[in-house]
């Protein structure tokens, strides 16, 4: 599959630490050579950007959600990867179009009844952490992925005796 099929929504804020998950993992997508970015440090994708930026995305594209979430205490630091789109700004009590075919959330702090200020007090360290991580996944499954390909191809390629 070719990288210019795939779109990355990262969702979120550069103004709140929990909230800053999904620019931070679209910034360093786009500095990793991601053509398809949306949602970066320098040009966050917030809940003020999502419906224009739904609009924006080709019919035929792969589009994969990324954001921040909130939940379980034994579940931060982890991730909720599906098949399927993200509801963002839910834990927040905002109403936002579902996103993506597949989606990424990061659990970056616990859920309770101050979701608001859970993001906000969240550790910069662990959500730098966990954008590397996701990162490093998203590369290591692309790699993955070409290489299966290029086994294929160069297969097709030899001649049969």
């Amino acid at each position: 599959m070719n990288r210019s099929g795939i779109v990355f929504i990262c969702i979120g804020s550069d103004r709140s630490t929990g909230d800053s998950f999904g620019p931070l993992v679209g910034t360093m997508l786009q500095e990793n050579g991601w053509p398809n970015v949306i949602g970066t440090l320098e040009k966050p994708c917030d809940a003020h950007a999502i419906e224009r930026a739904v609009q924006e995305i080709h019919k035929d594209a792969i589009v994969i959600a990324i954001d921040a979430c909130l939940g379980k205490q034994a579940s931060v630091g982890r991730f909720i990867v599906t098949e399927g789109p993200l509801q963002p700004g839910k834990a927040i009590g905002r109403r936002l179009p579902a996103i993506g075919q597949y989606s990424i959330a990061g659990v970056v702090n616990t859920n309770g009844p101050k979701a608001y200020w859970m993001l906000q007090t969240t550790s910069l360290y662990q959500v730098i952490q966990m954008a590397k991580e996701a990162v490093s996944a998203i590369h290591s499954a692309w790699s993955k992925q070409t290489d299966m390909q290029d086994k294929q191809n160069h297969h097709s390629q030899i001649p049969y005796v």
